[in-house]
């Protein structure tokens, strides 16, 4: 494959990614924000909180597949799609608290979170350190500088 096969190519999985992250991210913000117009659309049962959970969880998916697009560690986008997903599946718990589940709900997904945060964090740090021990990075040129 000639150079310009293979950027058609990639520019083919970008958009494809692209417009998949988009179809989930609009389904996901109509779920959340017109549950019962989503329900009556796709023909699912009109339950509020389970219509809103996978809102919630369509816009991680969603915001998983655009960061893919930036970084090239998987266990970074898995963490940042866990860290996304659950932390709108926590506001969702508490802001949904009237239609069921329990108080504790939102405090436990959200130290979930919290995990996946520090977890995100450490592994960002250890891929910036990695990065800057090779040669002709951008991160080793502007440590010598």
């Amino acid at each position: 494959m000639d150079d310009r096969s293979g950027n058609r190519a990639t520019g083919f999985v970008r958009a494809a990614v692209v417009v998949a992250a988009a179809t989930m991210l609009f389904s996901g913000v109509w779920a959340r924000v017109d549950p019962a117009g989503f329900a009556e659309f796709t023909n699912w049962p009109n339950h509020e909180h389970f219509l809103h959970d996978a809102g919630v969880f369509q816009i991680g998916i969603g915001l998983m597949m655009l960061c893919a697009l930036w970084w090239r560690d998987v266990i970074a986008v898995v963490l940042a799609g866990f860290l996304f997903t659950n932390s709108f599946h926590a506001v969702n718990h508490a802001l949904d608290l009237d239609l069921g589940g329990k108080s504790t709900d939102p405090w436990l997904l959200g130290a979930f979170s919290l995990v996946a945060l520090a977890g995100l964090v450490v592994r960002l740090r250890a891929v910036r350190r990695r990065r800057a021990a090779v040669p002709g990075t951008d991160e080793t040129k502007e440590a010598a500088a």
